[in-house]
């Protein structure tokens, strides 16, 4: 025997639960709109401030490029000579022979030697002393040259680039001479680590007279 009975159209639906979800998406969607046009708008500020700065930055530089040349303009050539003097002079003080000849010392193999170094030019760059070096070293075979040369390229302190060589039949050991040009970053001082022994027995053994070694040139 049937008790209850349930005679409407559409038995059992919950109305309720649709209207929920619909208004808890609705608001998640304007939440996320907010946060959207939010971060649009304080990007946009962002933008604006970083290209007033950097507008700035240059009408600084432009201030600063025609005070120099107004300067240039008004200081006489001769105390530009002498500014470009103690430039040159600064440069070499800062740069250390014997630094450079310790770094040699740990870069060359036995069966290398120097035979002449040439300092061609000395500048400042990025708070570090560089230099460029016209450097000719005698080898036994080709193998050691290049295998000195892969180690000085990897170690960071010299970039060597193979410029000549040429075979030394009947002059003492023989061998061949090669001559490479190197870039040089010179290592802050203090951190030689015994450099002055290494100096020593290099100017001895292995670099020619000193007359093959040329004075650096400098630029400011």
């Amino acid at each position: 025997m049937i008790t209850k009975l349930n005679l409407a159209s559409n038995p059992f639906r919950n109305r309720t639960l649709p209207w929920t979800v619909a208004l808890v998406v609705s608001c998640a969607s304007l939440i996320a709109i907010f946060l959207i046009v939010s971060e649009g708008r304080r990007t946009g500020v962002q933008a604006d401030r970083a290209e007033n700065e950097l507008l700035a930055l240059r009408r600084e530089r432009e201030a600063l490029l025609a005070q120099a040349n107004e300067v240039r303009q008004t200081v006489p050539p001769t105390q530009l000579k002498t500014l470009e003097a103690a430039h040159l002079l600064v440069d070499r003080k800062r740069f250390s022979w014997s630094r450079l000849f310790a770094d040699l010392e740990s870069s060359l193999p036995q069966s290398v030697r120097v035979s002449r170094i040439s300092v061609r030019q000395v500048m400042r760059r990025g708070g570090q002393t560089r230099a460029d070096l016209d450097l000719n070293v005698v080898g036994r075979a080709p193998a050691d040259v290049i295998g000195m040369i892969t180690e000085m390229n990897r170690a960071g302190t010299f970039s060597v680039t193979p410029a000549s060589e040429t075979p030394r039949p009947g002059k003492g050991d023989g061998g061949i001479e090669w001559a490479l040009r190197v870039s040089y970053v010179q290592r802050a001082p203090g951190s030689d680590g015994g450099g002055r022994g290494a100096t020593t027995s290099l100017a001895a053994s292995t670099v020619a007279p000193p007359q093959t070694i040329t004075t650096p040139e400098a630029r400011p």
